[in-house]
Formats: C-alpha cells, sequence, structure tokens
C-alpha cells in the first residue's frame, strides 16, 4: 500500500488500511488461539505418556534385578538412592485431574477402586493372587496381572483412547 500524505504533509495510512490489517490481525488470532490449546493440552498428555514409559522401564529392571519379584505396592522401592528412577514422575490427565505422583494399588484399594474412583495418579497392580477384571463407567476392563502399571483415570485423551488403556 502506497502511503497517503496527510494535511500536515506527513505519511500516513487511511483508516481503511488499519481497519483491514486490525481484521486480518484478529482472524488470524482467532485460529491460532485454540490450536495452541490444544498443542498445550497434548504435550501434558505426552508427559504423562513418557512418564508411564518411564516407570515400566525401572518395573522391569527392578524385575529382573529381583530375579522376578515386582516391587511393594507403593514403588518406593524403585526410587531408593535412584538406582531405578529418581523420583516417581507425575502424571496429568488434563483438564480433568491435577498433577500427582500418588500410586494407587489393588492391595490397599481394593480390585475394583482402582477402576471406579478415578482419582488420577498412577494405578499399579501389586497383588500376586487372583486376578479381576471390573466394569466401570466406561465400560469392561480387561483383567489385570502384577507388576502392571496404568493412568488412573477413566476419561479419554485428545484421540478418544481412555487413560486406564496405556
Amino acid at each position: 500500500m502506497k502511503a497517503t500524505r496527510s494535511r500536515f504533509g506527513a505519511p500516513g495510512f487511511t483508516l481503511i488500511e488499519l481497519m483491514i490489517v486490525v481484521s486480518i490481525i484478529g482472524i488470524l488470532a482467532a485460529i491460532a488461539i485454540p490450536k495452541f490449546a490444544d498443542l498445550i493440552r497434548k504435550s501434558r498428555e505426552g508427559k504423562s505418556k513418557g512418564g508411564l514409559g518411564a516407570i515400566r522401564s525401572a518395573l522391569t529392571i527392578y524385575y529382573s534385578d529381583m530375579e522376578g519379584t515386582f516391587p511393594s505396592d507403593d514403588l518406593s522401592s524403585l526410587t531408593i538412592a535412584g538406582k531405578y528412577i529418581a523420583a516417581i514422575p507425575k502424571v496429568t490427565a488434563p483438564d480433568y485431574h491435577p498433577e500427582t505422583s500418588a500410586v494407587y494399588n489393588n492391595a490397599t484399594d481394593g480390585c475394583n477402586m482402582l477402576y471406579t474412583n478415578d482419582r488420577g495418579g498412577w494405578a499399579y497392580w501389586s497383588d500376586d493372587g487372583t486376578m479381576c477384571g471390573a466394569v466401570g463407567p466406561f465400560g469392561t476392563q480387561r483383567e489385570r496381572t502384577q507388576g502392571e502399571l496404568w493412568v488412573g483415570c477413566v476419561h479419554t485423551d485428545m484421540r478418544g483412547s481412555f487413560w486406564t488403556e496405556y
């Protein structure tokens, strides 16, 4: 656009030109802001999935070192002297639960409590006794076995997958 001269002799833009620029910026912002919010949620979900993978790896190494024995109910034995993992990572189920590193287990909370309480945090299957499946508000859960770890949230992520199925 060619700058025009005002009656005072200084170059400038017309009011119409300025309004067009402001409206274009507004349209771009209206498109970008929701996408940015989705990226933040997606990164939080990725952080939780990464933490889940880290704990599962530590569980596998612990199981191998202890010759076929899984850790106790709260997974604190994984963090002793940082041998397996420095600290239990925090899990975030965006929009549903606050960030926490709490570990819930079937020995303390009972078989079905892990599925139906929907507290967030980590759910750890520590019992070597009988397996049990559960029916939650979202349908039938598969049976769990000793040493399994998952996210304790019955909601879905951005792709529609249940958090408990990770």
